[in-house]
């Protein structure tokens, strides 16, 4: 759900698509798939690992358990993108453009390698601009929203976002706090 963070944490246009289809791969498809791909994949599956066990993500998450309970994580990591979008130590806001355009030109270009059921919302997401706009809170609302659809045993007008606007200032400090780490991790691991 996090598909700014998956993508920006990639070190090849193969990266990319395999850390952006992930959750939509079986591991016996795995095999099929290039090398580099499959790698994206492992990098997707390190990335979710480290985050779900680190200290700072089980406070974060303490901001959305009363509302969602075990969901917790999965709003969390979407929070995550809009203070990474916003992050001008890593990219200018030109420069996340130019990223979101360059992950969409690279999902299409391997559009025969994506699952049906990610190529199913692909071209939405490339027209909506989604890892670009995680940069507002309008487009941050929506992915929150997206997710509370999702989830199976939610009813779909819990508060989520007025948490998140609640509780804004202190899941940027858990932004600040936690992601170099991710970066640093995944570099150590893969690059």
């Amino acid at each position: 759900m996090n598909y700014l963070a998956h993508s920006y944490l990639s070190f090849s246009e193969e990266q990319i698509v395999g850390n952006m289809i992930a959750d939509y791969i079986k591991n016996s498809e795995r095999d099929s798939l290039p090398a580099e791909i499959q790698k994206g994949i492992a990098i997707h599956r390190e990335i979710d690992t480290y985050t779900d066990q680190h200290p700072i993500i089980h406070e974060a998450k303490k901001v959305f358990q009363p509302l969602v309970r075990l969901y917790s994580g999965a709003f969390v990591d979407v929070s995550m993108d809009y203070y990474l979008a916003n992050d001008s130590h890593i990219y200018s806001e030109t420069e996340w453009k130019q990223h979101s355009e360059k992950v969409y030109d690279t999902l299409f270009k391997n559009e025969a390698l994506l699952p049906e059921s990610f190529k199913s919302f692909l071209p939405k997401m490339a027209s909506d601009d989604w890892l670009y706009n995680y940069r507002y809170e309008w487009g941050i609302k929506f992915s929150l929203q997206n997710v509370l659809y999702k989830a199976k045993y939610l009813q779909k007008d819990i508060p989520v976002f007025a948490a998140f606007l609640e509780k804004k200032d202190f899941l940027g400090e858990c932004y600040q706090a936690f992601f170099p780490e991710l970066q640093e991790h995944i570099k150590r691991q893969f690059s």
